[in-house]
């Protein structure tokens, strides 16, 4: 296992809101080696000690609930460096404390800066076995991924790279394989010949929350549906791997980016939707208008809400209906994926109608519930709905940390392989050039609303 983690932009919110408390996560349940050394590397001047503090300061809020001997052994591990993550030079004297053993450089960095810095970190020449973390966005658009691609097979090879995307180290969404894979109930339902449509929505009541600097240049289709929701709903849709392996699992994943329909501009007009928030209120809370939030700028027309229903022509799920829903400032948080199973073909009960079967994973709750028609009381052949409901096991380790474990032992089955990427833009391009030339106008629905009609 590597015992040396570089964060590249490390005075960012990611690195002291998610990665830092990862990193305590893994300390507090013994995971992490001996001697394990964290290096921080940003453009601001920094010390060692004033790093420490406001690192400290962070991670008290951040990881409140975590034993205070993790949160200070993590902040004894760290050190700082200056630099510029795309100057070359700078980079090589900002490694040189981390020694000459093999490290994990986690670009906690705009996308914007992903290449340069790949370039640098190449050129300072890092010790063999040393390995690469890269957030999503993976690019702006195709041609800018494939880019990138080519510089990671050129200057790393692909198996030195994470492309990691955290929904997939939630538990919840792992279950989903356990779900489908180990049970012969649902496998054998799984298909265009039982289920009606599947849903995948993740519906926040936060707004913009002070990250108009990323969210302003990307909207919901981009900042979610590109990356995560597809990721959800290969998972959902992908042929049954011959193992769990990396190679396997990623094989079926591809399968069913390669499968989904690339949209006519006509066909975007009729399957995607996009809208952005007014001004409302949540709860007791006043939100104003997105346009009039802090560092928006109005003439781009972010959209805050995103639909794209997408359809898989393959055998088993052509004509199925894959509708990919995320937005902000709704009135309520849901982010669950649905299974809507096809009513019974003949109902012989004359007094109502049954509800058809609902198989729901709760992601944020780790809870899974399937809706079924049972006989109640009183009237005779009188239906209703029951619903059954069923914790999942817990994660002892939330995603940030599962998937940075995974990149410091070298387990590549979460990550992002390359041509998935690509097929991910493949998709999602035919949608932004559409909307672009006026395609799927952009709609608004109040802030604490249900969202666009």
């Amino acid at each position: 296992m590597i015992r040396r983690l570089a964060i590249l932009g490390a005075a960012g919110d990611l690195s002291a809101r998610y990665l830092l408390p990862a990193v305590a996560r893994l300390q507090a349940q013994g995971q992490l080696p001996a001697g394990f050394a964290i290096l921080g590397i940003a453009r601001q001047p920094g010390s060692d000690e004033a790093f420490r503090r406001q690192m400290a300061e962070r991670l008290a809020r951040h990881a409140a609930d975590l034993d205070p001997a993790a949160r200070a052994a993590v902040i004894g591990m760290l050190r700082y460096r200056q630099a510029d993550v795309s100057d070359a030079e700078q980079m090589a004297a900002a490694l040189q404390p981390l020694d000459d053993e093999a490290l994990l450089a986690y670009l906690a960095l705009p996308p914007s800066v992903y290449a340069p810095a790949m370039r640098s970190l190449s050129a300072a020449g890092l010790p063999a076995g040393s390995r690469l973390v890269i957030e999503k966005p993976f690019g702006q658009d195709l041609a800018s991924a494939q880019a990138l691609n080519r510089l990671i097979a050129e200057q790393f090879g692909e198996a030195a790279v994470f492309r990691i995307d955290h929904f997939l180290g939630m538990q919840t969404v792992q279950n989903l394989l356990g779900l489908r894979f180990a049970n012969r109930v649902f496998e054998t339902l799984w298909r265009a010949a039982h289920v009606a449509r599947i849903e995948i929505t993740w519906e926040e009541t936060l707004a913009l929350e002070g990250r108009a600097g990323y969210y302003d240049a990307s909207g919901a289709l981009l900042d979610m549906i590109q990356n995560h929701l597809l990721q959800l709903m290969c998972l959902v849709a992908m042929e049954v791997p011959l193992s769990l392996s990396a190679r396997d699992l990623r094989d079926r994943k591809l399968d069913v980016l390669r499968a989904v329909r690339r949209f006519t501009p006509e066909e975007v007009d009729r399957y995607t939707l996009r809208a952005r928030y007014g001004a409302g209120r949540i709860g007791a809370r006043a939100v104003p208008a997105y346009a009039q939030e802090p560092g928006v700028d109005p003439r781009r027309n972010t959209e805050t809400f995103s639909q794209v229903t997408c359809f898989i022509d393959n055998w088993r799920w052509t004509g199925v209906p894959f509708i990919l829903r995320t937005g902000k400032a709704l009135a309520r948080d849901r982010q669950e994926i649905a299974i809507h199973f096809r009513p019974v073909p003949h109902l012989a009960f004359e007094e109502n109608e049954a509800t058809p079967n609902v198989l729901r994973l709760l992601l944020a709750q780790e809870r899974v519930t399937l809706n079924l028609n049972v006989l109640g009381a009183g009237d005779r052949f009188y239906l209703q709905e029951a619903v059954l409901d069923s914790p999942l096991a817990e994660s002892p380790l939330p995603a940030y940390s599962r998937l940075l474990l995974d990149a410091l032992r070298g387990d590549c089955t979460l990550a992002i392989r390359c041509d998935e990427a690509e097929e991910a833009w493949r998709i999602i391009e035919p949608i932004t050039r559409a909307w672009q030339a006026g395609r799927a106008p952009l709609r608004e629905y109040p802030a604490g609303s249900a969202g666009p009609a």
